[in-house]
């Protein structure tokens, strides 16, 4: 930001580093968006290994505690601490780093010839750019920026 002031998501992020690491943890994202008439402040959290439930609810507390104390959000809000699942969103640069390998799911804002959704493994991301495999010789290179939605897939 040109202001150097820092977004309710980024201060957030930092309150939560000391527990997280504390913990074990991984944060996979902060967000804080209204849904209706309520602010909600979101910790997804993540675990080598896989998340508990007692894993949620010891961040939770923590975080709560926490939250109290430093009060860096001047509204009403309603924190939710859960697991990124099984199609977790990948939205960070590192996000993609970790997940090379693995089928994902995107969904372009413009289709290609008719086509939004496109499933493959994620084989490659820099500077934005991701490359993906759709079948075995097709492979797909497109912009972040042009898409909607990009997801781990996962087959039920």
């Amino acid at each position: 930001m040109a202001s150097g002031k820092k977004t309710t998501v980024e201060i957030a992020g930092e309150i939560a580093e000391k527990l997280i690491e504390e913990l074990g943890l991984t944060l996979w994202d902060v967000t804080f968006t209204k849904e209706g008439s309520v602010w909600m402040l979101r910790y997804l959290i993540d675990k080598e290994g896989g998340l508990s439930i007692d894993d949620c609810e010891k961040f939770s507390r923590g975080i709560d505690l926490v939250l109290d104390e430093v009060d860096p959000i001047n509204k009403a809000y309603t924190l939710e601490v859960s697991s990124p699942g099984v199609e977790r969103d990948l939205t960070k640069d590192w996000h993609f780093e970790v997940c090379k390998g693995e089928d994902i799911n995107i969904r372009l804002i413009r289709p290609v010839e008719g086509v939004r959704d496109f499933v493959g493994e994620l084989v490659d991301y820099k500077d934005g750019t991701l490359t993906m495999m759709i079948d075995e010789d097709v492979e797909m290179e497109l912009k972040k920026s042009e898409t909607a939605y990009i997801r781990l897939y996962f087959e039920f």
